[in-house]
This record gives C-alpha cells, sequence and structure tokens, in this order.
C-alpha cells in the first residue's frame, strides 16, 4: 500500500532543539504580586502525502481533492516547524494576561530562506472568573483533543476554533458571548454575537461537557437564519494511564466545527452537520505510547462527508523530549462532486516542551 518513497519517509529523522512549553514553563517572580511567566515548545514536522487529495501541512476538514496528471496519484514530502509556539503571562494579583504566538500566519519562500509569519493564537485578559479576548472558544472540550503528530489529529470531528469572547465561568458552568461570522454567508451583516453555555461534570474517572450553541445566520440573499448547535464530549481514563476521547456534535455548528468541514449556510439555509471523533491511548510503558483515532463529518445540504484515521507511537526520550512516527488516511467523498478522493499520510515528529 504505501510506496518506496512512504517507507524511506519512516525512516528519516528530525532534529529538535530547545525551548519552552504551552503553558509556562520559566516563572519569574517580580514581587509579591507580579509575576510573568515564558513557555511554548519547538515542533519539527516532517510529513509524505501520496493520493488525489491535495497535500496539506496538516489536514483541513472539508480538504481539496487535488488535480492530477492523467488522474494518477501524487505524492509529496515538506520538512516544517511551523507548529513552534511562544507564550507569556503576566499576573499582578487577580489579574492575569496572557499572549501566545505560532508560526502559521502564512509567509515563507522554499526559494531562499523560509521566514514564515507568527499570527496570534490567544490574547486575553483574565480578572476573577470573567475573560475577554481571543482564546479557544467555549464550546470546546480541549481536553478532547486526541494526541497526534498532525496537527489537531482528526480535524474534520472536532469543535475547534479561536475567537474574541467575553466569558463568566462558575465553576464548571461557563457562559460567554463570541464573535459571530457566517462563513458561506454575509458576514456583513452579522450583528448579534454568538452565545455559548457549557457545563462540565469532573472527577477521577475524567470529565464530560455538555454545550449548546445559539447564532443568528445570515445567507449571502440577505435572509436571517436561526442556528442552534450542540457538543457532548470527554476524557474518560480507563486502565492505567490509558484514556478515551471523544466529541460528538450536531445542528447548525457550520465553522464551529472539522476546520471548515461545511459552511454555516448553503443557498438560503443555515447548514446541519453532523461529526464526531473518537480516540484511545494506551501507554505501552511509562515512556512509550500510541493513539488511534477517527474522525467523521457529514453535511446536509451540500452532501459534504470527509473521514479521517491515524495511528502512531511515541516515544520520550526525556522528561521534555519526545519524538514520534503517525501514519493515517483522509478521505472525501461528496467534496468532489460526488467522485471520492483520498490520501494516505505519514509523519515524523520531534516536539521539545518545558
Amino acid at each position: 500500500m504505501f510506496n518506496n518513497k512512504f517507507k524511506k519517509l519512516l525512516l528519516a529523522s528530525s532534529i529538535l532543539v530547545a525551548t519552552g512549553a504551552a503553558n509556562a514553563g520559566y516563572e519569574i517572580k517580580l514581587s509579591e504580586e507580579d509575576k510573568i511567566s515564558f513557555g511554548g515548545y519547538i515542533k519539527v514536522d516532517a510529513r509524505y502525502v501520496d493520493g488525489n487529495v491535495a497535500y496539506k501541512d496538516f489536514w483541513l476538514g472539508a480538504g481539496t481533492a487535488a488535480s492530477t496528471p492523467g488522474g494518477q496519484d501524487i505524492s509529496q514530502v515538506h520538512l516544517f516547524a511551523n507548529e513552534t509556539r511562544f507564550n507569556m503571562k503576566y499576573t499582578h494579583g487577580e489579574v492575569m494576561g496572557f499572549i501566545e504566538l505560532d508560526f502559521w500566519g502564512g509567509g515563507g519562500s522554499e526559494t531562499i530562506s523560509n521566514s514564515a509569519n507568527p499570527r496570534i493564537r490567544h490574547a486575553f485578559i483574565k480578572y476573577e472568573d470573567v475573560l475577554v479576548g481571543q482564546t479557544w472558544t467555549t464550546f470546546m472540550n480541549t481536553s478532547a483533543i486526541p494526541e497526534t503528530a498532525d496537527f489537531a489529529g482528526p480535524a474534520n470531528g472536532l469543535a475547534f476554533i479561536r475567537q474574541g469572547q467575553i466569558r463568566y465561568t462558575s465553576g464548571n458552568f461557563q457562559v460567554s458571548l463570541e464573535n459571530p461570522y457566517t462563513l458561506g454567508g454575509e458576514g456583513t451583516l452579522d450583528d448579534i454575537p454568538d452565545f455559548i453555555a457549557k457545563y462540565t461534570f469532573k472527577g477521577d474517572w475524567g470529565n464530560v461537557s455538555v454545550a449548546g450553541l445559539g447564532r443568528q445566520l445570515n445567507t449571502k440573499t440577505g435572509n436571517t437564519e436561526t442556528g442552534i448547535g450542540y457538543s457532548v464530549a470527554g476524557r474518560l481514563n480507563t486502565v492505567g494511564k490509558d484514556d478515551i476521547r471523544f466529541q460528538i456534535h450536531g445542528g447548525n455548528v457550520g465553522r464551529y466545527v472539522g476546520v471548515v468541514s461545511a459552511k454555516d449556510t448553503e443557498g438560503l439555509k443555515a447548514e446541519e452537520t453532523v461529526s464526531y471523533l473518537a480516540s484511545y491511548r494506551h501507554f505501552w510503558s511509562e515512556d512509550l505510547r500510541s493513539t488511534v483515532a477517527y474522525g467523521y463529518a457529514k453535511a446536509d445540504i451540500s452532501k459534504m462527508e470527509s473521514t479521517q484515521w491515524s495511528v502512531n507511537l511515541f516515544k520520550s526520550l526525556t522528561k521534555q523530549l519526545s519524538v514520534g512516527v503517525e501514519v493515517g488516511n483522509f478521505s472525501l467523498d461528496s467534496a468532489n462532486k460526488g467522485k471520492g478522493a483520498d490520501s494516505n499520510y505519514a509523519q515524523l515528529s520531534a516536539k521539545y516542551v518545558l
């Protein structure tokens, strides 16, 4: 199934240097009330794709059927470090400010120096129970994202978006007003914030969140549609350090789910989407682990349908440094006007975290 290039990729190696973690690796105490923390990580990937879905450094939920000479499969390999990120947190008493950047902001000429542009991931202020700024949508359960080499894994089954918002948290309950946008419609008419409420059940067994989404959608013809969506997601502990992670979404979730698996509106109506993701992570030993994951998404009006599966093996060389290999497949059905398309991929990753 995998050709010689695929096999060669599995034998290749990635080189990684140092830096911090997604959650502050270094902390500097300035006074009794003031602290600055720095974190992030460096991640280096070697990715090989073979098939008739166009190459992407990570799969978007909808994907794009490749234009192949004579209808034949095409293959491509790319080595990159764009997922590398840096963050800083400043705390003054009850007030906390957080900003994080990575390098998926575009740019980078393969001809010369490949200077990729940084972009904002998170930028928010938190005071007591109130958060304002850009961060993960309240609709998400970030603990339900599987560990994968491919950025975000089977993204077609994920709730996955960052945006501006005002959020209030009370214990396990969260409610937010978030930036509105009608993907596929007339976004310039969006004048009512999206409303999200979520409750998370927690225990030694793990967690399960239940979230609801309410929004006003505007079609290109100026019609107004009411959008309602739901999400159930969680992470459940099983044997030893193993866990199950899952997500189920439905309704008019549109751009909130699947990394553009489906638009918010199609023609005069609000699109309905069903998507789900399931993964199992198993620890073979303290420093060796694998995740098998599967994601699926289908839209009602556009008839878009996509699947992605992956299996990987990660090895922790030190507490901060890990390397891994992952193989998988991404497939499209109706997104190519009724013609199926799919690509196999293999990815080597090295990651240094503090």
